[in-house]
């Protein structure tokens, strides 16, 4: 089995974000990742991971009151204000991975100019996170949850980082996106493993936990397993009834 961290944004909703950190430390993750921490000071949320003894995997970059803005050339300012922002919490929460958002692509701008903007921004960010020693994730949405969003599929998400370098940035695969999106989930992850350095799981068609839908969960997480999948796997998924009570498919795929 893959190691599991809990995304606090999905789980454990029952409680105040800043009670999330002890209920999932109680629940058995030992890591976590959440969209966003700029609601707390670094130092309330540091001392929420020290005092539970989490590792801070995976948060996101600004979302600029959407889903980001790297693809958006009239909030360039704004967006590397936000990468600033993203990579002072990363120094100060230990935090390794920072989800690069990609956006909406604006209906009075063309997909050509939209993707010039996006490559340049990345490219900034990924020169501004090298040596804070961030690496960058980049994570292809599909459209039916957030239609327009820029990065539509696992194949150009990882271009982008080919084109940028491995080293630098890398892959957030999400089996739900994917599956919605394109289908065909563990012979992607076959052939962009090298890229992938993020996954998160949720199952389809109701993003709730895995074993509710139709992913073969079994299947997936022992191809995970075979090829050499070391990273974190995110529980970005909404729970079907209350958290702790729908978490059994941890201990029923493990088995």
């Amino acid at each position: 089995m893959p190691k599991f961290c809990a995304n606090l944004k999905w789980l454990f909703t029952e409680l105040p974000f800043l009670d999330r950190f002890d209920a999932a430390a109680r629940a058995g993750f030992q890591a976590v990742e959440y969209a966003s921490p700029y609601e707390f000071s670094a130092a309330e949320i540091r001392g929420r991971l020290r005092a539970c003894g989490l590792r801070q995997v995976l948060f996101n970059t600004p979302a600029g009151g959407g889903s980001g803005m790297a693809c958006v050339p009239a909030r360039r300012d704004e967006f590397r204000d936000g990468v600033r922002k993203a990579l002072d919490y990363a120094a100060d929460l230990d935090c390794g991975l920072v989800h690069l958002m990609a956006g909406i692509v604006p209906s009075d701008l063309s997909r050509d100019t939209a993707a010039a903007a996006y490559a340049a921004n990345v490219a900034w960010a990924a020169d501004q996170a090298e040596p804070a020693g961030v690496r960058l994730v980049l994570e292809p949405i599909n459209q039916r949850d957030v239609p327009g969003f820029f990065l539509r599929t696992q194949e150009e998400g990882a271009a982008v980082v080919e084109a940028i370098g491995r080293e630098r940035i890398g892959l957030q695969f999400d089996i739900y996106h994917c599956q919605v999106a394109q289908g065909d989930v563990t012979r992607r992850l076959e052939a962009l493993m090298p890229a992938i350095a993020h996954m998160q799981v949720a199952d389809v068609p109701g993003r709730n936990e895995p074993g509710t839908g139709e992913i073969a969960w079994d299947y997936v997480f022992r191809r995970i397993d075979e090829l050499g999948y070391a990273g974190w796997v995110g529980c970005e998924y909404r729970p079907a009834t209350e958290t702790s009570a729908g978490l059994g498919w941890l201990k029923r795929f493990s088995a």
